[in-house]
């Protein structure tokens, strides 16, 4: 398995967390969607790193 996908895998995981535990996609706007986009900006950051060491 590869880092990229590796990278997927964990952001998903993260993200049905967020899901269920966390409820960031609820009614109400709350600094819990700030969670939401940092850990897709991490996922961001990790693809770009995981694609640069792999060229």
């Amino acid at each position: 398995m590869n880092k990229t996908n590796l990278a997927i895998i964990i952001y998903v995981i993260g993200i049905i967390i967020g899901m269920f535990v966390l409820d960031i996609w609820s009614a109400e706007t709350s600094p819990k969607a700030i969670l939401g986009m940092i850990w897709t900006a991490l996922f961001a950051i990790a693809l770009y790193y995981a694609e640069k060491k792999e060229n």
